[in-house]
């Protein structure tokens, strides 16, 4: 069952440490579970989620620990594969079957462009404007918006501003962790390369029903969501947004 509105999670989050695996899955790919099935459970099973692991090339070690976590979770998932060629033959078809659709972290630059070689941005869209929840942490969180920053291109940060724009403006995430990425940010939505930039700290995440950033959410305690706009000056402006925490 679908989620009730077109709906998008882009998050610094998802994992969490777990005794004996390699990560848990937390309360943020819960609440994408959640939201994918708001017209109900399935009839068919557990709840199903895809996996798309696109920005690591198909790491199948890392695919093999999701598949761990997600049955330690009670949860049903799959992976879409792009490398060396897709491993379904009919992608749309696949994804329809699937509540949430997670894009893991890597490359938000070669995301984009082995998706756009397969005609992904237009299925994704279709399936988003269906119900299907379209979430992901890192690049499969920056993706989703018009540009953001990324070290997809070597060491020193860099604009991407050829995301896929289903949400407006620019995405930053691991705020806190990734050194660099405040200052560029502002001085990029500044200077007029990226718009408006909704940015998350690690285990944070924004929730937009439709366009419309509806709730920021955390899974983790003090950590922050903001947003960088241009002002009247032309400066920065970087406001703090109310997070609810997930439990």
């Amino acid at each position: 069952m679908p989620a009730s509105a077109p709906t998008i999670l882009a998050t610094s989050a998802g994992y969490r440490p777990h005794r004996r695996l390699r990560f848990g899955f937390g309360p943020m790919i819960g609440l994408a579970l959640e939201l994918g099935q708001e017209r109900g459970p399935r009839a068919d099973g557990p709840p199903r989620i895809c996996h798309i692991g696109t920005a690591s090339g198909d790491d199948k070690g890392f695919q093999r620990d999701m598949e761990e976590a997600a049955r330690e979770a009670g949860y049903e998932l799959h992976h879409l594969s792009l490398f060396a060629q897709p491993n379904v033959e009919d992608i749309e078809g696949y994804l329809r079957g699937f509540d949430v659709v997670w894009v893991n972290g890597g490359s938000v630059v070669n995301l984009l462009a082995v998706w756009r070689a397969h005609g992904l941005p237009e299925i994704l869209h279709r399936l988003w404007q269906d119900g299907v929840v379209l979430a992901g942490i890192s690049a499969g969180s920056i993706c989703w918006f018009e540009g953001g920053v990324t070290d997809s291109f070597g060491p020193d940060l860099q604009p991407v501003t050829n995301g896929l724009g289903f949400l407006p403006g620019a995405n930053g995430v691991h705020m806190d962790s990734g050194e660099g990425r405040r200052p560029l940010l502002r001085e990029l939505v500044s200077d007029g390369t990226l718009g408006t930039a909704l940015c998350t700290d690690d285990g944070t995440g924004l929730l937009f029903r439709g366009t419309e950033l509806v709730e920021a959410v955390a899974e983790v305690d003090g950590a922050r969501v903001t947003r960088i706009e241009r002002g009247a000056d032309g400066l920065a402006v970087e406001t703090e947004l109310p997070v609810r925490r997930l439990r």
